[in-house]
């Protein structure tokens, strides 16, 4: 009977347990979920503007090729390495002919080209804002990102109307609001650290301190700045092919429409990864790893629930959606028709952006970085281009190849969160807290090590926390 009780009273421990993580991770997540979906806004507002008969479809095609081109080049960069900061986006005049080689269409290019051109700015917003948003993250303030991203996109339908429609500027009045609004937010942000002083607590002034731990530092940013551009680049890399089937600028217009509706719904899987991987970080820095692995599960488990009520979304939607954008029939028709092909994307997408999370937390991005290499691109790629190019599947083809890109990336990242020994990833964390290097390779040692180290380990819990890159 006493067995009985201790087995209850362990069950009931756990169903607790897993509550408290589920509410910890929500008040990170949340409103994350409140402030990107702000921000998409902008995207999806500035995608309708081009859609719209002042502009025209040809805009739309330009643009969508030119926020492809500027996504591979500079802002993937700038989104997964905001530590490490670099414009890369190549001069715009150079643009055109770069575009023209790949073979896109003359006309779309030099609508690219002028995108690009009024959005160069946009790039100094970006190498602000991600560290900045970074920093804010990090110390668990996430309601001020809301409140800010939300002033700054009820601000941007005006400055839109204002360049697009009163000035008549087109496409680069479109590209220009959108840099205007990431100033808008960049400056709220800004006045916002100032006034409350946040900064306090962490900038004791410059010091040679500052100039300590960039090895470590890079070590684990260079590897997640790699992960994000990989997959990233595979949808651009998708407009840039889509200039190469038989309709370019239909299929260029409508895989837009298509990337900004999975990037909407990414927002959600994405903030449950960033409150995972920072439970998960700081539960393996306070050397609680069954507290992880029960954070890891918890994630996993609400990601798999968001990916099945993403490819709801997707299927309710098919015969309406492109219709808000556009009414050109074939685009509404080549959007109808992939939509779904998006939704069984998502079943896959969101819970291996969550395990993408998961292993952030354990500091293993390099991991991750492998994963969407292998899968994305000696998986999908192949798949993609010879659906599309030689079996006749044409538009289709390119997101059945992301699809199997998709799955290929849940399947192996299940296998190495499955596999994962919590044990010893907190005792490297302990390692990694004490500015330690540890490899991975170490794993044959870790009975000895962690005995020999569990004398100097501090017992207060937030000297023990791991510092997550997200």
């Amino acid at each position: 009977m006493g067995g009985f009780s201790s087995s209850c009273k362990q069950s009931l421990d756990h169903e607790n347990l897993a509550t408290i993580v589920v509410q910890e991770s929500d008040m990170l997540s949340t409103p994350l979920n409140l402030k990107i979906p702000t921000e998409q806004r902008q995207d999806m507002t500035s995608e309708k503007t081009c859609l719209s008969p002042i502009i025209g479809e040809l805009a739309l095609a330009g643009g969508s090729l030119a926020i492809g081109f500027a996504n591979i080049t500079g802002y993937s960069v700038l989104s997964g390495l905001p530590s490490v900061v670099k414009l890369l986006v190549p001069k715009d005049s150079n643009m055109k002919n770069i575009l023209l080689f790949c073979g896109q269409d003359e006309n779309m290019a030099n609508e690219a080209q002028s995108y690009i051109l009024y959005s160069l700015p946009d790039l100094l917003a970006q190498s602000i804002l991600h560290p900045l948003r970074t920093y804010l993250r990090t110390q668990s303030i996430t309601l001020p990102l809301t409140y800010c991203s939300t002033l700054a996109i009820l601000l941007h339908i005006p400055i839109n109307y204002l360049l697009v429609s009163v000035l008549n500027l087109g496409i680069k009045g479109v590209a220009l609001g959108s840099v205007w609004t990431n100033f808008n937010l960049v400056g709220s942000l800004i006045v916002y650290v100032k006034i409350s002083g946040v900064y306090k607590k962490t900038w004791g002034g410059i010091s040679s301190d500052c100039f300590k731990g960039w090895k470590y530092l890079l070590n684990l940013s260079i590897p997640s700045c790699i992960s994000v551009c990989l997959e990233w680049w595979w949808y651009e890399i998708m407009i840039l092919l889509c200039g190469l089937l038989l309709n370019p600028q239909a299929t260029v217009a409508s895989m837009g429409i298509l990337i900004q509706t999975t990037s909407f719904i990414y927002i959600f899987p994405s903030s449950l990864s960033f409150g995972v991987s920072t439970r998960v970080g700081n539960e393996l820095g306070a050397n609680n790893p069954n507290k992880a692995k029960l954070a890891a599960i918890v994630g996993l488990s609400s990601s798999s629930v968001l990916g099945f009520s993403a490819f709801l979304f997707a299927i309710l939607i098919r015969k309406k959606w492109a219709a808000i954008f556009t009414q050109d029939p074939e685009i509404i028709a080549l959007t109808s028709m992939v939509l779904p092909i998006l939704g069984l994307c998502e079943l896959g997408n969101c819970p291996q952006t969550t395990g993408c999370g998961v292993l952030r937390g354990t500091a293993r991005p390099k991991l991750g970085a492998n994963i969407n290499l292998g899968c994305f691109y000696l998986v999908g790629m192949p798949v993609a281009v010879w659906l599309s190019f030689f079996a006749g599947f044409d538009f289709k083809g390119l997101w059945l190849g992301l699809l199997a890109a998709q799955g290929s990336c849940l399947l192996t990242m299940l296998f190495t969160v499955i596999r994962t020994d919590w044990d010893f990833q907190a005792w490297r964390a302990q390692e990694l807290t004490r500015e330690v290097p540890v490899d991975d390779d170490d794993h044959a040692n870790q009975d000895g090590s962690m005995k020999e180290s569990s004398g100097l380990l501090h017992h207060d819990k937030k000297q023990k926390q791991l510092t997550c890159l997200i």
